[in-house]
Order: structure tokens, then sequence, then C-alpha cells
């Protein structure tokens, strides 16, 4: 029996379960993408199917609203996916194995994958019930969202005869989003050089942290793992106890790293100052974070002697001294709405290469101004420590409108099913909608959706009540679209 079989609605969390048994991480779409090319095609559906593997599925009008305006209803298919160090599901070939707990549906070990894949189940659910009252319907499911925007960058708006958009890429019940931040991808590359030294391998590893979703979390006051690393690292570096072997860190750029990891050479009348040292930042930092991140654990792992092939002192000096001082975490708060961060950046990724040390940046901001000055920054930073920066995968933000039509028959379906008027905000985290409005300068937007947790993480979990709430909203919306 299928995990989530008698769970209301049976038809949306049907739907769920299949796109949970369908590997769908970001950049690995193809087999998503196909599926619902074969969802349209076995119920007469059109459909197109582009280069980048975005699907549109298009559905005619029920009785009644044949002269009715075309609605798009959007969501992304891919997933960030977040596992459990004991956890051994390959993410390129394995399912994501649902459960359910109390009135919520987690996976086990590994992240759920609802966001965003409740929007693609949502959609689903409706094109397969010609029962639904509704627009013409164009179903637009974005490829690589998590990674970038690929797919909304790569769409084709021509395809899309629809002014008015639902986006279900948002995770708090209540809410209707009608804004949200830009942003953009940094790497700063620095080069190093490397030599033999003969020493006794060490491992230094920072875990156990709460991490989450860089927009929607960044200002919880959660440690990065990335950044307590670098805490440590540069005070060994600046006592010259240390030689650097590599530093690894983070999964994904948008989500606050949970796990980070250096190994270096030492040699052995050193290792008692470094364990000393190692513990009392230690000490520090979980009394900083006791409550942001109780789960702080900092390990220090004694190899053997070994003649290891390190990162040279100037080189450990430049990259070092970068990952100590570059910014990180929230730099400005909105002035007019009240908890709404303005602006930020998370370092979500190290990597380590034989001739180059990569930090990955994802950089947030609802005013162009502010998200351009963090990246003038990074770059000027990053070019006095001897490196480089490259940006990638820009997207705008997406700006309140003050008249939107949409908006208010969303918000009187809201007031039906809630009895009182909805909270209607801007996010600091990123929504394709920017994208979609540059591409169409009249369109009308909105996103809501179910409530979730955890998102990016293996904690990320969905609440059922929720997803039934929303569902009824969305029934409504359509039949309020006429």
């Amino acid at each position: 029996m299928a995990a989530l079989e008698n769970i209301e609605p049976k038809q949306v969390f049907y739907w769920f379960e299949q796109i949970c048994s369908i590997p769908h991480g970001s950049g690995n779409v193809k087999r998503i993408s196909d599926f619902l090319v074969s969802f349209a095609k076995e119920r007469g559906l059109e459909y197109v199917q582009d280069d980048a593997l975005n699907v549109i599925i298009y559905a005619p009008a029920s009785e009644g609203y044949e002269d009715s305006a075309p609605l798009i209803i959007q969501g992304h298919m891919d997933m960030v996916c977040a596992k459990t160090e004991d956890c051994k599901i390959d993410f390129l070939n394995d399912p994501i194995t649902p459960y359910v707990d109390g009135d919520w549906v987690t996976a086990e070990g590994t992240s759920l994958g609802g966001d965003d894949g409740i929007a693609v189940a949502i959609a689903l659910a409706i094109l397969d019930d010609k029962r639904i009252p509704h627009p013409p319907l164009e179903c637009v499911f974005t490829v690589n969202e998590e990674t970038g925007m690929d797919g909304a960058e790569a769409l084709d708006f021509r395809n899309l005869k629809g002014r008015r958009l639902l986006n279900l890429d948002s995770e708090a019940e209540g809410m209707i989003i009608a804004g949200c931040a830009g942003g953009v991808r940094a790497d700063c590359s620095f080069p190093v050089s490397r030599e033999g030294c003969d020493g006794v391998s060490c491992t230094l590893t920072v875990e156990g942290l709460k991490g989450g979703h860089s927009g929607e979390e960044i200002n919880k006051g959660r440690l990065n793992a990335n950044k307590a690393l670098g805490r440590i690292l540069y005070a060994l570096n600046r006592d010259n106890l240390i030689h650097l072997v590599s530093i690894e860190g983070g999964v994904v750029d948008n989500a606050i790293p949970v796990k980070a990891k250096a190994v270096f050479a030492a040699a052995e009348d050193d290792l008692a100052i470094i364990k000393s040292l190692v513990l009392a930042i230690g000490d520090h930092m979980k009394n900083e974070y006791a409550s942001a991140d109780p789960g702080l654990r900092i390990l220090f792992e004694i190899g053997n002697r070994e003649t290891c092939e390190v990162i040279d002192k100037d080189s450990a000096d430049r990259l070092l001294f970068a990952l100590f001082t570059l910014p990180n975490g929230v730099r400005a708060m909105s002035p007019d709405i009240e908890g709404l961060v303005r602006t930020s950046l998370n370092l979500g990724v190290i990597k380590s290469y034989e001739s180059r040390i990569v930090y990955t940046f994802s950089i947030r901001s609802s005013l162009a101004s502010q998200k351009q000055l963090l990246c003038d920054e990074l770059v000027s930073m990053t070019e006095f420590a001897g490196g480089s920066v490259t940006f990638r995968s820009p997207y705008p933000a997406w700006e309140f409108r003050r008249d939107s039509v949409f908006r208010d028959t969303v918000a009187e379906c809201c007031r039906r099913a809630y009895g009182k008027d909805p909270l209607i905000t801007a996010i600091h985290g990123g929504l394709e909608c920017g994208l979609f409005s540059e591409k169409a300068p009249d369109l009308d937007c909105v996103s809501l959706g179910p409530s979730m947790e955890g998102i990016h993480t293996p904690d990320e979990r969905l609440s059922i009540s929720s997803v039934q709430r929303i569902w009824a909203l969305v029934l409504d919306i359509l039949k309020s679209c006429k």
C-alpha cells in the first residue's frame, strides 16, 4: 500500500507520491519532465516541452468558462537534495520515501521535495479531473529553479496567452505573496599553489547544524558551517599551526550549510595546542548559538604521519583571510515590512580543487542597488585577497503592484476560506514571478502555498491539513476566474 494512499485530498497526494518516486533533484530533471509529457499525452492534452525541459500543459475551459481569460498555474519540478549522514540514498537514481507523521508528510533521511513537488501535484490533480470548473489553463512546470531559475529564464512566454499567474511555490499558508527579492550567484575563486609537507594528517569538522533555506530562514540567527569552520581555521593558520590541504562545505548555495570539513597537516608537537584552541573556539560558538543551533558539534580527528600536498602559506593566508572576513547573513532589514529581510547573502558551498578553492554565495535583495553593492563588496574583498569573482544565474526582484485585479480575486477567495482578510506581503526568498514579470510586464501574479517546515534539509515536512485547505482555496480561485 502506498504510504500516502489514505490522505485527503487523495488525488493531490497520489500525484505527490508519484513525483517522489521519480528522482528529480536540480540538474536531474529529464525523467520528471518526460513523466509530465506522458501525463499530457495519456489525457490528450496539448503540451510543449522545450529544450530546457520545461513543460507547459494546456487544458481547455470547462463548460461555462469558454469565454474566460486563460489562467497560468505554475510551479517548479526540481527539488533540493539533502540527506542525513547515515542515509545511503543515491539521489540520481533512487526515489524519495515519504511517510506520515501526525499532520505531517516527511521523508526517510532526506529532504521531501514538497518545495515544489506539491505545486506540481496540485496542478496534475486539477488537470486529471474533468469535474473541476476552471477557465482555460496553462500549467507551467519549470526546471532547475533551485540552482538559479534557469528554466524560468529559458521559458518562451510566446507559448502562453494567460496574463494571470498563480504561483504555488510559497511555504506559509495564510499569506498572499505579491513580491520577492532578486538575486544572483557569486563564485569567488582563489588560486592556490601546493607543496609537499611532512606532518600528521588531521581532519576538522563542523556539523550538527539546523541549516535551512537561505531566503526564508536567513534571519533566524543560525550558524553557517562554512563560516564557523573559517573562524577556527583562521585562528590556527594565524598562529602558524597548520598546513591546509582542503576545505569542503555545503551542498547548494541557497541552503545554509549544516556541515563543513577541512583537512590539514600539523607538526606532532603542535597537536595539543591545536586541540586546545579548537575546543576553546568551539565552546565560544556553542555558547553564542546555544538557542539558534544547539546541535553544533566540532570534531577534531588526528590521523597518521604522512607526506601531504598542502596549500602553500601565501595561498592559505589569502583564502583563509577571505573566508574569515567575507560578509555573510542578513545585511539589511526592510523599513516598510516588519520582520522582512531586505538584503542578505549566504556562503552556501566551498569546493577544493588542485589549483583553486571556490566559495559560492547566494546574494538576495529587493533593491537592485543593494544587490549590486554586495556584488561590489565581494569583488573588492576577493580581489584584495588575490582571487576573482564570476556571477551567474541573476534573477530580478518581483516588484509589488499597487493595483492587481487577480490579487483582489485571490484575496476575496481567502476571505471566504478563512473568514478574515489575508496577509498580503513580500518575501526575501526568490520566486520565478520576477523573471516572468520581466518577460511579460502586464502579467498579474500572486503566490501562495501550504505550510512547510525545514525545506532544503532532511527535516523538511509538509502539513497535511494545510494542503487540504490550500486545495480547497485553489479550487475556489479557479471557480472565481470566470
